[in-house]
């Protein structure tokens, strides 16, 4: 009678039930964060490229005006067209004279490749135009 009385031991630790539970919470919240925190960082590298973009034209505009016309591309430094993360290849086009292009590709072979901006664009006149986008120009240049 005595043995009868005695409480038995408390289980300790956690059923299958309420494993399999918490892996499917985990793979859900997963499943739902990482294209957002993937897009985020592609809009961060978009930021970096836009940023060397303009800063590309405004060496221009400042060599314009030391010399009286825009610099040949092959002028341009290195140093102007390089961009933070090396998720884009920046491009001059410019012959000398009254007109540049600055084209920042996305670099092949990284996440950067297959953003929904594509190649961004910025010209003397300021004109901010993308190439290969499914966005507009607008929203690629202001996100």
């Amino acid at each position: 009678m005595t043995q009868l009385l005695k409480s038995t031991p408390s289980q300790r630790g956690f059923t299958l039930i309420e494993l399999m539970i918490t892996v499917a919470v985990v793979a859900i919240l997963a499943a739902v964060a990482m294209p957002s925190y993937t897009e985020y960082i592609k809009r961060s590298h978009r930021s970096n490229a836009r940023t060397t973009l303009v800063g590309a034209a405004q060496w221009m505009e400042r060599a314009a005006t030391a010399i009286g016309s825009y610099p040949a591309d092959t002028s341009v430094t290195a140093g102007v067209m390089s961009v933070e993360g090396n998720r884009y290849s920046v491009a001059a086009t410019s012959a000398g004279g009254q007109t540049f292009t600055f084209t920042a590709t996305p670099a092949a072979g990284t996440a950067q490749a297959t953003d929904k901006c594509g190649s961004l664009i910025i010209d003397q006149a300021g004109r901010k135009t993308v190439s290969g986008a499914s966005l507009s120009a607008e929203e690629c240049w202001s996100r």
